[in-house]
């Protein structure tokens, strides 16, 4: 077995490094069973279930090998993917890191996670939802993570068997540049910037480092990863062995041995700077946005301008795709590695491998730099799984495929429970070469803030078309309409929505989409907070109500399932009450405090407890009573009576 890495000496390129496989004397395919009285040595051995392999990688785009890239070295990734299957097009549900992580991971779209922005925190608007890797864990499997699998600061403790790991001792940026950013963020107090801006500043965009492969996160963490897979190999459960890479995420800070497979003059730049012509400007937003106010977090680039304007120049461009492209093939040295772990363990032909990225992202195309947008280079991501003996390994798969599909594929893959409520499909049928197709359309989408009003746009990707509609979020009124013709325009060049000849095609698809999508409520929900609802007491007084189970009455056992519900809490004591969640396993988690005649609306589950209590001036606490979630309807209300 050969496993491709840059060379660390010089400029050689890649060079091979052979590993020998070993015998090992587990064998993790099959439980054994001994001789003893009453045992029958004809009987079959029981197969175990598959361990999962679960790779998340950050803001990597549809340029590899195994994507048609020759230019980008992508080996072992394409290695995986040669024994696998590679989705062709598959896409995110939205082109940004907190969102797109929660809804692969819950298998539920953004409209119903209630996540559409970087800082929501998942468990504050579901509490109680049951995570992918939570879901293997509460059936048998050892889950463990890490690095970056939910939206840092968002580590989700429920969904592990142990803290989600983080590499120790590893160095970014150097002593040099992490002194020039302290003088630019001198500079700017000085010239009167705000104290937010200053926090956000982060150093150089690129760097070249001149450190080993360890001393990096990514290399780091792979050898942590690596540590742990070989104990868990050893156990009696399967595991689920989440590892989530930072690269190619800005800043590109990567060694320097894999900026040495690039060649900064030679590299390709985008084939169309230019915006789309007839782009609604709502496509990108406030001139800042479509991901570009990201780039300008970085010190070098803080005063890049607008692509309204003009793009970056010509040296800016090569050293960010030089950057991209180096971080691009560490990311790839470092999943040989994992993928040689299986092979030293033995444990390849027993472990289903999952590859996926968060999103895509712009390298100067449409004049962008980053995610952010309903464009199929920000939708569009890297997805490929190689399933022991599926019958479609080896192959590429050309289905529309979403990321909501991966929860329901991988419990069918394992022999799982699939919950009920969720919202993919599962891609088992394309792996077991028994379909090919899955589903018409796949779709994302994106809120968006132009001229001071918020919209929320919707895509949808046939065979042929990427649809987009952006509605007004206040008035759910359709203010904007994208059409790109795929079959004659695959870079998305020419926005043919209010074309004379496309008006039965647009009809066409804005019906098809609101038939397959719920059509949201409006105003729309994400105009709203979760800690602070518009609703009054007297506007939800004609929902069916929860029943009040006052203090001395047993509290049951929580034990959430089935669809979700919108409740509503309101307040009628004179007093001050404190909303707390109650795990399924006893945990305790404060959601609010409402005054008299105040409102909380939250997400949940028939079968959650929720806990009133009162708290005294010296934080003495009193049990008021609870509610247990019942499914009466899909808004409710939960009303904490007057003594």
């Amino acid at each position: 077995m050969t496993i491709f890495a840059p060379a660390h000496r010089g400029r050689q390129g890649p060079f091979l490094v052979t590993t020998v496989l070993f015998a090992v004397s587990f064998m993790p395919e099959l439980v054994t069973c001994s001789a003893g009285e009453g045992a029958r040595n004809d009987q079959p051995i029981p197969q175990r279930r598959p361990n999962v392999l679960f790779i998340a990688v950050d803001d990597m785009r549809c340029e590899l090998g195994c994507y048609g890239a020759s230019h980008v070295k992508s080996p072992n990734i394409d290695r995986l993917a040669a024994s696998g299957v590679c989705f062709q097009r598959a896409y995110c549900q939205q082109a940004v890191c907190n969102p797109s992580r929660v809804s692969l991971l819950t298998g539920l779209r953004p409209d119903s996670t209630r996540v559409w922005d970087l800082v929501t925190e998942m468990r504050t608007v579901m509490p109680d939802v049951v995570t992918l890797p939570q879901h293997f864990r509460q059936n048998g499997y050892r889950s463990v993570a890490y690095g970056k699998i939910f939206h840092n600061p968002f580590p989700d403790a429920a969904s592990w068997d142990e803290p989600t790991h983080n590499a120790e001792g590893v160095v970014a940026y150097s002593e040099e540049n992490r002194e020039r950013l302290a003088a630019h963020r001198r500079q700017m107090r000085a010239s009167g910037k705000s104290q937010d801006a200053i926090d956000r500043m982060r150093g150089p965009a690129t760097e070249i480092q001149e450190q080993p492969d360890e001393m990096n996160f990514d290399g780091r963490q792979t050898s942590d990863a690596l540590t742990k897979m070989r104990e868990l190999a050893s156990g009696e459960s399967p595991f689920f062995l989440a590892v989530g890479y930072i690269r190619p995420h800005l800043p590109f800070i990567t060694p320097k041995p894999y900026w040495d497979l690039y060649d900064r003059a030679s590299i390709p730049l985008a084939a169309n700077p230019q915006m789309p012509k007839g782009m609604p400007a709502v496509a990108f937003g406030d001139r800042s946005f479509g991901g570009f106010y990201e780039l300008r977090g970085y010190m070098d680039y803080a005063d890049a301008p607008s692509p309204f304007d003009k793009p970056l120049t010509e040296q800016q461009q090569r050293e960010l795709r030089h950057g991209y492209y180096a971080s691009v093939s560490f990311v790839d040295a470092q999943v040989g590695r994992l993928l040689a772990g299986l092979d030293e363990l033995g444990l390849t032909d027993n472990t289903i491998v999952v590859l996926w990225s968060d999103h895509g992202w712009k390298l100067g195309e449409h004049g962008g730099w980053c995610k952010q947008t309903l464009f199929e280079l920000d939708t569009r991501a890297p997805l490929m799984m190689r399933v022991p003996g599926a019958k479609a390994n080896e192959s590429s798969c050309s289905a529309l495929v979403e990321f909501v599909d991966v929860y329901p594929t991988l419990c069918e893959l394992a022999d799982l429970p699939v919950p009920s409520t969720l919202q993919g499909s599962s891609l088992k049928p394309l792996l077991d070469g028994t379909a090919s197709k899955v589903k018409d359309a796949a779709f994302s989408q994106f809120p968006r803030k132009q001229n001071g009003k918020d919209y929320m746009g919707y895509a949808m990707r046939t065979e042929r078309y990427r649809y987009v509609e952006w509605l007004d979020a206040v008035t759910g009124e359709v203010r904007a309409r994208e059409l790109y013709d795929h079959d004659n325009d695959s870079q998305e060049d020419v926005n043919i929505a209010d074309a004379a000849d496309q008006k039965d095609v647009v009809a066409q698809l804005s019906q098809q989409m609101w038939t397959t999508l719920p059509r949201p409520s409006f105003p729309h929900p994400q105009l709203r907070t979760a800690s602070s609802s518009t609703a009054t007491p007297s506007a939800v007084a004609s929902r069916p109500s929860l029943t009040w189970n006052a203090a001395g009455k047993p509290i049951p056992e929580s034990k959430p399932a089935g669809e979700y519900l919108n409740v509503t809490f309101v307040n009628h004591r004179p007093e001050t009450a404190e909303l707390i969640w109650l795990g399924p396993d006893g945990a305790r988690r404060s959601y609010a405090t409402l005054r008299e005649n105040e409102t909380f609306s939250i997400r949940t589950r028939p079968g959650a407890v929720w806990l009133l209590e009162m708290v005294g001036e010296n934080n003495d606490r009193q049990l008021l009573g609870h509610f247990l979630v019942e499914a009466k309807g899909k808004a409710l209300q939960a009303v904490i009576p007057a003594p």
